[in-house]
């Protein structure tokens, strides 16, 4: 027949052994109980402790990562937003019955967003890629070229 439990001996210092017999003096505690639950949490930290210092770099440095990126993401959001201020500050609001404009329009943010998704596909960036020599700053678009714009 197996036993559900282990018996061990154990040494303990005088004063740690008084402390033991009081805690186990209270009604419902015994000193099996109180040791088997004190060596689980105390097993339990340093389990803990020891995961802590496997993955605690690894997690502080995904943190600060994640930390940059929302960082660059607040920039970038910042920048939009002034960008689109000043330009609705600058920029004169089309008449309604230009229907020639419109469409220019359109054709400038269609080949706008044509960009952007072939950048995203290359895995380019704007900020910082220019190269020493580029003639096009980064950008892949010549600052000489004309813009052609056709309009239906």
């Amino acid at each position: 027949m197996k036993r559900a439990k282990i018996r061990h001996q154990l040494f303990l210092d005088p004063d740690l052994s008084e402390r033991l017999e009081a805690l186990a003096a209270k009604p419902g505690a015994s000193k099996s109980a109180l040791l088997a639950e004190t060596l689980a949490a105390w097993l339990n930290r340093r389990g803990a402790q020891e995961l802590d210092d496997r993955f605690g770099l690894r997690l502080n440095r995904i943190s600060a990562q994640l930390n940059r990126i929302e960082r660059d993401g607040q920039v970038l959001l910042e920048s939009l937003a002034l960008f689109v201020r000043y330009q609705l500050t600058v920029t004169a609001p089309l008449p309604e019955p230009d229907a020639a404009m419109r469409a220019v329009g359109r054709n400038r943010f269609q080949s706008f967003v044509d960009q952007v998704g072939r950048r995203m596909a290359e895995g380019g960036r704007s900020l910082g890629d220019a190269k020493p020599g580029d003639p096009t700053g980064g950008d892949g678009i010549k600052a000489t070229e004309p813009q052609k714009e056709t309009t239906p």
